[in-house]
């Protein structure tokens, strides 16, 4: 068996800056430290934290007055902020700037009088979080056929924006039927989806069809993750979403000679090496690795942990 290791894959930028602020806080504030959210959408990586003395909440009522709150990367809205505030918690802000830059285009064209078409998916922690900028001037859309479905005015002042973690070809389709239905539709000078979500994709879309099984190291609620197993599946490979070796099943690999691995941009590089050890091990297979893009995208750590 061959393995193909695709790159890039794995944590991106937004995702280090996050876990090297956790990992901060609890070596500077001592445990518990409390998170809004998880800190990113991956099992392994919350369940280390949570071993260390992390406590990750959905609501501030279960995080005491005057304690150490972490906002995740994918964003806060300015009620969870103010709520915040209100219970006197010392707050670190770990957003990833990517997701920040949606959040201050929502706030702009609100103030400016716009309604805000949203591309994302309902119920995901960054979309709450950029909805809660400007709830009354946005409108969630999550397929084309919704983008249908939509009435307005003649020339009625419309932007879209998007959850940066979209597959891009679904984005496409869907900013497309938009520009179609509502040509005077504005739009960010830059585009919202990250770049390590696109450069990820890119890699499944270019080596995807040299594979017979895809294996994608990332958590079910990780929507960047799903992104990369669906696109393989669109180019018509097999593929599975694990989060780690464990998952693995060995009646996968009947008939396959050659297999893709990749990663989301919250899963570690342990769960992809203990893949490969696994396959390694019990197909004598072999590692390729192939680059499509380099990546150097570094963030600096929140404002409250840099004097640290």
């Amino acid at each position: 068996m061959k393995i193909i290791l695709a790159a890039p894959r794995g944590f991106c930028a937004g995702v280090n800056m996050a876990i090297e602020s956790l990992d901060l806080a609890i070596r500077a504030f001592g445990t518990p430290i409390y998170v809004y959210h998880e800190i990113v959408h991956n099992k392994f990586v919350v369940d280390t934290f949570r071993s260390k003395g992390a406590v990750f909440v959905e609501s501030l009522d279960q995080v005491p007055v005057g304690a150490t709150l972490l906002f995740s990367a994918h964003g806060v809205s300015p009620e969870i902020r103010r709520l915040a505030r209100e219970r006197k918690l010392y707050a670190i802000d770990a957003t990833c700037p990517l997701v920040t830059k949606v959040h201050l285009e929502a706030i702009r064209y609100a103030k400016e009088g716009y309604t805000i078409l949203l591309i994302g998916h309902e119920g995901h922690d960054e979309v709450i979080g950029t909805m809660g900028e400007a709830p009354q001037a946005m409108v969630l859309v999550e397929s084309a056929e919704e983008a249908d479905k939509l009435e307005f005015p003649p020339g009625a002042k419309l932007a879209y924006l998007t959850q940066t973690t979209l597959s891009v070809d679904d984005a496409n389709r869907i900013i497309s039927r938009l520009r179609t239905r509502f040509p005077q539709i504005a739009n960010p000078p830059k585009d919202d989806i990250c770049y390590a979500t696109q450069n990820r994709q890119e890699a499944i879309h270019v080596l995807a069809r040299e594979a017979d099984l895809v294996l994608i190291l990332g958590s079910q609620n990780s929507s960047n993750s799903q992104r990369l197993k669906e696109l393989a599946q669109e180019n018509g490979v097999s593929a599975r979403l694990i989060d780690g070796a464990q998952d693995i099943d060995p009646q996968w690999f009947g008939g396959v000679n050659t297999v893709l691995i990749s990663a989301g941009a919250s899963a570690p590089e342990s769960v992809v090496q203990e893949c490969i050890t696994y396959l390694s091990d019990r197909f004598a297979a072999s590692v390729e690795s192939r680059s499509i893009r380099e990546e150097d995208v570094h963030f600096p750590l929140p404002r409250e942990l840099r004097q640290l």
